[in-house]
């Protein structure tokens, strides 16, 4: 085990993850380590359920196509923690987190502090001591009392789509939710708002109006829509015509121009167009409608099949690779589903569930808080689904294509820790 790995497996048992939403015990942290979060470059935060990942990671490749350095804190990770940390453009190293981890953990001195408050206090830490234009934050859970959002005055503030998710902390309704989403934006910093249901839209123009926060709509100031070969962003300077994002999915479309609404905004930073067809042909984010393309998982299939991996994990996942299902006509698509015991699967699944020709149910491996394979088998086939329970991916894997003779694609979808699992496990 390295130091690292064997430190952070410490820290999750030291201080395990009951979530508890407040930002006393981070500033206070923060304090003694000399607040660096109010030292750093220019910051973009980004908060929302859906989208926000793809968002960043629009925003990293488009700034780095140009020249820029950025630093880009996101979460959860796939198949390891460093992934959260970006430096400058590389993924943090394993010495120099432990380090941070281990700086952290002695000025807090013992004092009542969660995984992810510890963590990223180690990333501020990070970000102030290494020269970079940018800094990009994505919230973990919520916004108003997340974590990152501890930065006074940021650059822009950024809401992709909001949808029901984290209900038991962030409230039962779509406003509730959408009012811990608008907690990031900052008195008279522009914020960004991606495509919003009526509700959400209504809560978060409201948020920005009470903190005279220059509001920048989807729809009102700012479009993006596919156009033939491609699509279309008109925004408050910007009107391009552009390739489509490397990442699939028609959803992306919203993101990306999410991404370009936000930088356009940005006037100490200078980004044309080629930049930014170079950045969107580069953007990374794993686990978003992927095609795994080798692996033992893929060599178990039979000439002709398609593997794919998302993760999928609440409804607003669900309704985006619904969306994207109907370009997959002409062959059958079946479904290996694995959720957190914290999610209704039955939501998640409802708008695929017309286009799945069967599912199985997996518990995710070595994760405590994992729905039985036998309880995402029965949410399923209460939606008509034909299900079953499989011991594992693998094993889901061999009984879809044992009894199926033509092509068919799978989509192993329900978690990100499960589509982590998956990318470890396929190599």
């Amino acid at each position: 085990m390295s130091r690292v790995t064997a430190l952070l497996d410490r820290l999750t048992r030291l201080h395990p993850i009951a979530i508890d939403l407040s930002l006393d015990r981070i500033r206070a942290l923060m304090r003694r380590l000399g607040d660096p979060q109010d030292k750093l470059p220019p910051v973009v935060h980004v908060a929302g359920t859906n989208g926000k990942g793809s968002t960043v990671a629009t925003l990293r490749a488009c700034l780095e196509a140009a020249g820029y350095r950025a630093h880009v804190y996101t979460s959860p990770h796939l198949v390891r923690f460093n992934e959260r940390i970006r430096l400058a453009g590389r993924v943090i190293e394993d010495d120099a987190l432990a380090d941070l981890l281990e700086e952290v953990e002695r000025i807090n001195d013992g004092d009542p502090i969660t995984f992810f408050e510890i963590t990223t206090a180690a990333a501020y830490l990070a970000f102030v001591r290494e020269p970079a234009d940018i800094v990009v934050l994505e919230t973990g859970m919520g916004g108003r009392l997340d974590t990152t959002n501890l930065v006074a005055a940021p650059a822009v503030t950024a809401i992709t789509p909001v949808s029901m998710d984290h209900m038991r902390f962030l409230g039962d309704t779509l406003p509730l939710i959408a009012a811990e989403k608008a907690g990031i934006i900052k008195r008279f910093r522009p914020v960004v708002v991606g495509p919003q249901e009526p509700e959400a839209d209504a809560v978060i123009a409201a948020r920005a109006a009470e903190l005279a926060a220059p509001l920048h709509r989807f729809g009102r100031d700012w479009q993006a829509e596919p156009v033939p070969g491609g699509w279309r962003f008109e925004g408050r300077r910007w009107a391009f015509d552009l390739p489509l994002p490397a990442l699939p999915g028609r959803h992306q479309i919203g993101n990306a121009g999410t991404a370009l609404a936000v930088l356009e905004l940005l006037d100490d930073f200078s980004l044309d167009r080629s930049a930014l067809i170079e950045g969107l042909g580069r953007i990374e984010w794993p686990a978003r409608l992927q095609r795994l393309i080798r692996g033992p998982l893929v060599a178990a299939l039979p000439d002709g099949w398609e593997l794919w991996l998302d993760g999928m994990h609440n409804p607003g996942g669900g309704a985006v690779v619904a969306d994207h299902a109907e370009s997959w006509a002409g062959r059958k698509l079946y479904a290996i589903f694995g959720a957190l015991n914290s999610r209704d699967p039955a939501e998640t699944l409802r708008p695929l569930a017309p286009r799945l020709a069967g599912l199985h149910g997996v518990a995710i491996p070595g994760e405590a808080n994992a729905l039985p394979a036998e309880a995402i088998a029965e949410a399923a086939a209460s939606l008509g689904i034909r299900a079953a329970p499989a011991a594992s991916v693998a094993d889901a894997i061999a009984a879809i294509a044992g009894a199926q003779t033509e092509p068919a694609r799978i989509l192993i979808c329900g978690s990100l820790y499960l589509a982590g699992t998956v990318l470890a496990e396929n190599g």
